[in-house]
């Protein structure tokens, strides 16, 4: 049995192939870019009027406090120039700021009649309220590196610059596979001794979130068929996450079958709670086989304990470790780590941490109700509120 930390050392030290490709910006959201992105131009490409008003020659407030309304524009319009030192020039939110003005005036501190515009305020400073040219980003700057997940706000720099198509990190070909006679499809009315599957789909439900397809299937509790098919699958993929029959009982065959099939054993039962039983190992031919323990709470937990921070280490990105504070004392006994699901809240602009234990690792209705986790470590029994622990979203 390895520790937690043993465990995710041996996982993060394995490597998988991640090959790039080329997308649709419109596809990328998830994503994780592979390329660096740089500025085609200024950000913003001209002095850019950030409010709806007027623009003037600052210089010119100091003698008058009226200007005549000599033109307007637009956003969206060539530049216009100022002709007279002592007029105005009516100015639109997105405009390029008209040549020979140095300020623009909001309308809520002007009052415009026949035809002049009179400045309510006592200070006209010039740059007031103008976005300045390059003052987001110069031509050719970085304005992002590989390894950055791509969120709406990424995707905005990314059109901005014209990437019609962004070379992103291409996910290797995985298979999801549960085990077990006594799982049915979601679309079968289950016997009384039976259940649905829902594992894979929740894998596959998580791995989407990255933009990370896998596709699903189920092994019966039959040595034979049970290695024909794992052959047939290591074959095709590049990784195998498996849930089920990783345990102790009579029926669970998997380690042996990957064994028998050449898949190098690195570890097998993790101190932990849940999770224990957690299988992991490669081939020598670069296949990597995660199994998971079947109980759903323990699939789930697992997953994003460390094969989704396995998944984006491989593709370069920095995972930054939350932390939430504990709200309430706990004791656990056992001298395993303990991963205790919580549900989170803001108080006070700290992040508190609410056990939310449900009723163990096969309470899967209980995930309805919590964030996350936290991980108390196997060192000890008693963990007071207002320690703070690392915390693992589930959303």
């Amino acid at each position: 049995m390895v520790s937690v930390a043993e465990a995710s050392q041996i996982i993060q030290s394995v490597k998988v192939k991640v090959n790039k490709v080329s997308i649709p910006v419109e596809q990328v959201t998830g994503r994780v870019l592979a390329e660096r992105i740089f500025a085609d131009r200024d950000l913003p490409p001209f002095n850019r009027v950030a409010m709806d008003g007027i623009a003037i020659n600052s210089k010119s407030f100091k003698a008058q406090q009226q200007f005549k309304l000599e033109n307007i524009q637009p956003a969206g319009a060539p530049q216009t120039e100022l002709q007279q030192p002592e007029a105005c020039i009516e100015v639109m939110t997105g405009a390029v700021l008209p040549g020979g003005t140095d300020a623009v005036i909001r309308y809520e501190d002007v009052v415009i009649r026949n035809g002049y515009a009179t400045i309510q305020l006592r200070e006209v400073a010039a740059g007031m309220n103008i976005h300045k040219q390059g003052s987001d980003a110069k031509k050719e700057d970085i304005l992002l590196e590989p390894g950055q997940v791509l969120s709406p706000a990424e995707i905005s720099l990314l059109a901005s610059v014209g990437k019609t198509q962004v070379t992103v990190f291409d996910f290797p070909l995985t298979a999801i596979i549960s085990s077990g006679d006594e799982l049915v499809d979601i679309s079968v009315l289950p016997e009384p001794h039976q259940i649905r599957r829902s594992n894979i789909y929740a894998v596959q439900a998580a791995m989407m979130e990255l933009g990370w397809r896998g596709d699903g299937y189920h092994l019966h509790d039959n040595k034979e068929m049970m290695k024909d098919k794992l052959r047939e699958l290591l074959a095709h993929y590049d990784i195998l996450i498996l849930s089920g029959g990783v345990s102790k009982g009579k029926f669970d065959f998997i380690p042996e079958v990957l064994n028998s099939l050449g898949i190098e054993k690195l570890f097998h039962q993790v101190s932990q709670k849940p999770g224990k039983p957690f299988w992991f190992g490669k081939s020598a031919e670069g296949k990597i086989v995660f199994a998971l323990p079947g109980n759903p709470v323990s699939t789930f937990l697992c997953f994003y304990r460390y094969v989704k921070p396995w998944m984006l280490m491989t593709m370069d990105v920095v995972v930054k470790k939350s932390q939430a504070i504990l709200s309430a004392d706990v004791t656990f006994k056992p001298s395993l780590t303990y991963f205790l699901q919580v549900s989170l809240r803001n108080d006070n602009g700290r992040l508190m941490a609410d056990p939310t234990p449900g009723g163990g690792s096969g309470d899967f209705a209980n995930l309805k109700n919590v964030d996350g986790f936290i991980e108390l470590p196997a060192e000890r029994n008693v963990f007071k509120a207002g320690e703070v622990f690392d915390f693992y979203a589930f959303r």
